[in-house]
């Protein structure tokens, strides 16, 4: 089903992928500051992805009370060792999750004995610590977490599923040098779904490279419809767009005169 709606979704263009970074942890870091302003704790969920590690790595410059955020992830392979590399959680503990004292990371388990029991503490977690920030990418089939095309539901009932991987997700795992072949990726995975998602307050995606460019350009130009599941970020009413040049390439000339930086 597919709804022409108004696009709000503030586009912001850079010349690289660093600055581009840098500018969306900037942005990231006044958010968390406004919000902390009015409340004790804060709760951010967060993408795990290549595309994601330069604003990760600015995130170390900015001065923030990472000791007053609850952390989550949004997805995680099921069928891989709990020590895997390519394991979400792995990767934001690296990256993110272990260079601060946050006042609490909430990982999901995808190796969990009952994966529905584990859908259902994931929930309940999300209910108790209901989320403020989302900060996210786009795959290149235009999906959010692990929503790919044939399962992305925008009135989804759950909160967290289990979800099969499409051949096009699956493929960018490859494309993004975190598995040597296909044959190497999960063909299922935990994710939070899109309402989980859209819940936020504010939405900070960051979406860099070329491969991105078909997806960044549905994204903004295709009606909603769960075909671009990303195109739901069209009815949330604060999302930042943070791309690069390489990203906005296919975007309409408007668009990129209007919002580059």
């Amino acid at each position: 089903m597919s709804l022409s709606i108004e696009n709000t979704i503030d586009v912001r263009v850079y010349e690289s992928r660093k600055t581009m970074g840098a500018a969306a942890a900037e942005r990231f870091a006044r958010e968390v500051d406004h919000l902390l302003s009015s409340k004790k704790e804060i709760n951010v969920i967060f993408a795990a992805a290549p595309s994601q590690n330069e604003f990760l790595n600015c995130l170390y410059d900015c001065n923030l009370n990472w000791s007053k955020i609850n952390a989550f992830h949004m997805d995680e392979y099921i069928g891989l060792p709990s020590d895997a590399s390519q394991g979400f959680g792995n990767f934001l503990r690296e990256r993110l999750f272990g260079k601060f004292k946050f006042k609490s990371v909430n990982y999901l388990n995808s190796n969990a004995q009952n994966l529905q029991v584990e859908c259902m503490r994931y929930t309940e977690l999300l209910a108790q610590y209901p989320v403020d920030i989302v900060c996210m990418g786009i795959g290149e089939n235009g999906h959010l977490a692990f929503n790919d095309p044939p399962v992305a539901d925008f009135n989804d009932i759950h909160a967290v599923k289990v979800v099969e991987l499409d051949q096009d997700c699956r493929t960018q795992q490859v494309n993004d040098g975190c598995f040597e072949h296909i044959g190497q990726v999960p063909t299922h995975a935990l994710t939070l779904t899109i309402p989980s998602l859209m819940k936020a307050d504010f939405i900070n995606c960051v979406v860099p490279g070329s491969a991105k460019a078909m997806a960044v350009k549905n994204t903004l130009e295709e009606q909603v419809d769960t075909k671009y599941p990303a195109t739901v970020m069209q009815r949330h009413p604060n999302v930042v767009l943070f791309l690069d040049y390489e990203s906005s390439s296919l975007l309409a000339k408007a668009w990129k005169i209007t919002n580059r930086k």
